[in-house]
């Protein structure tokens, strides 16, 4: 057993929360037992998920997305209503990393999406994502291919850049508004999850290849590396929950 504050306190301290304000609260989101034995992880809240977590006997879940998001009404509807209710029935915790997970430079959803790619982290893009390089440069085929196996999805090519590929940068989930500046800092590559409707006529006009591993399928390493990084500063269980997204 462990203590649910101090895994929240040691967890907020590895990503440095405090240093990606953003709008979703991030940490302990909704309190339930003081004790952990067991953590399930997964992308995203959904009732289903806590359900799922409360029949694995868990006291604590870690998600990517959590339950509150400043852009959203502050009402608790139907939705918002059931995913509560299936936490207090079962007593769980939920505890939610975003932009911090996203950004992490062991941990984060970037730098290891780039390791699955095979490319070498040089430094951040943008605010969360990775700028990688390929010691030996790449196809786009290729590239395709680790992406392919990465996310166990077909992804989204647009292959307008050059035929070898050295330099990549990755923002997973719905980061497809990196690819202007992508292009403008010399990258050849772009990785993201979601497209954006203007990424086709950008990517060709810019001469960059964009790839759309899909938002779901994108960010699932961020909570496995992190609930195990937990599991083992803890003592604790830990099991991730797939429920696929095709989005």
């Amino acid at each position: 057993m462990a203590r649910r504050d101090e895994i929240v306190r040691f967890a907020n301290e590895l990503l440095d929360v405090a240093a990606f304000p953003e709008y979703a609260p991030p940490g302990l989101q909704v309190v339930g037992g003081e004790e952990v034995a067991k953590l399930v992880c997964a992308v995203s809240s959904s009732r289903e998920l806590f359900e799922r977590a409360g029949s694995l006997n868990a006291q604590l879940v870690l998600v990517h997305h959590g339950l509150f998001w400043r852009n959203e009404p502050l009402v608790v509807d139907r939705r918002l209503r059931g995913r509560l209710e299936a936490l207090f029935r079962a007593d769980l915790s939920l505890v939610a990393y975003h932009l911090a997970l996203d950004a992490h430079p062991e941990l984060g959803n970037n730098a290891l999406l780039g390791q699955k790619l095979r490319a070498r982290r040089e430094q951040r893009f943008v605010e969360i994502g990775a700028g990688a390089r390929f010691d030996e440069p790449v196809s786009i085929a290729e590239l395709a291919r680790r992406l392919r196996e990465a996310t166990s999805r077909e992804p989204l090519i647009f292959a307008h850049g050059p035929e070898r590929i050295e330099r990549v940068a990755i923002v997973t989930g719905g980061g497809g508004d990196g690819l202007i500046q992508a292009a403008h800092e010399g990258y050849d590559a772009f990785v993201t999850g979601e497209p954006e409707e203007p990424a086709l006529q950008t990517a060709r006009e810019l001469g960059i290849h964009f790839l759309a591993g899909g938002h779901y399928a994108s960010e699932t390493l961020g909570v496995q590396a992190l609930a195990a990084r937990l599991s083992e500063e803890f003592a604790i269980e830990h099991e991730f929950v797939d429920l696929p997204n095709p989005v």
